[in-house]
């Protein structure tokens, strides 16, 4: 107890505490609407493709978030948009996970980017914590004002366009806060680990709920119990952060799915 009370007085750990949660709490959010329109994979591809734009935004010594928003957010719309599903998830990152490699190599600059690959809470400042709160209070904002429209188009997308709805707005919505989310947390959870933070938690509630509402706060609750319980781990073991949350996400997946299987 009194080491992590000695960890909760440095301001940077606070800053990462903050903002990690926020970040946990608004990927589940969007995470149970991707596990359930099965796009599960979309946060790999888009990472991936993060970790490319971080490789020439390293190689160009310039700030990450100029190449990483804009490209995530492009890439996103068109794994959405082209209706392809996991194979044009599979293509993107692949071909995204290659060229940052190529990058990386060519330019000896797989060092400056290791914080983004794995995670640290070390790397993340001021600017990141507000942009982190104002992205959190707009993913919030918009899930509860569109609930209703959110929920038809994860279930029956379909019987939501016959009632008039226009999916395909929501669609490119769902795409640029799920590409937000993953440029965000990527200082935190590491642009190898970030698309875990998005599914795992929804897939756990899956086990354990099957109403949307139900899923919904279940794999929040997850989340943030994750992401607490990873942070700790890092700091105890000294390993990467997004290491920590991630297996601690996946133990609770085992766990919630010995239950289910009970």
């Amino acid at each position: 107890m009194n080491e992590i009370l000695e960890i909760l007085s440095y301001p940077f750990v606070i800053r990462a505490l903050i903002s990690g949660s926020l970040i946990s709490i608004c990927a589940s959010i969007l995470g149970v609407i991707l596990v359930l329109k099965h796009y599960s994979l979309i946060g790999h591809g888009l990472s991936e493709i993060g970790f490319a734009s971080l490789s020439i935004s390293s190689a160009l010594k310039i700030s990450p978030m100029i190449i990483s928003v804009p490209s995530v957010i492009a890439a996103s719309f068109l794994i959405m948009l082209t209706k392809a599903g996991d194979t044009a998830i599979a293509v993107a990152s692949s071909a995204a996970l290659s060229l940052g490699i190529i990058i990386s190599s060519l330019t000896n600059s797989i060092s400056n980017t290791s914080s983004f690959l794995f995670g640290s809470v070390l790397a993340v400042n001021e600017a990141d914590l507000i942009f982190s709160v104002i992205l959190s209070f707009v993913i919030i904002i918009l899930f509860v004002i569109f609930y209703n429209r959110l929920f038809l188009i994860t279930y029956n997308e379909d019987y939501a366009r016959s009632l008039g709805i226009n999916t395909a707005f929501y669609q490119i919505m769902i795409s640029l806060l799920t590409a937000l989310i993953v440029v965000s947390g990527m200082r935190i959870m590491g642009t190898l680990l970030i698309s875990g933070v998005i599914i795992l938690p929804a897939v756990s509630a899956k086990n354990l709920a099957s109403g949307f509402k139900a899923l919904i706060i279940i794999s929040g609750v997850i989340s943030i119990l994750a992401f607490l319980t990873g942070l700790i781990i890092s700091f105890i073991f000294n390993i990467p952060t997004g290491a920590g949350i991630i297996l601690t996400n996946t133990i609770i997946l085992i766990l919630t799915r010995a239950i289910k299987t009970k």
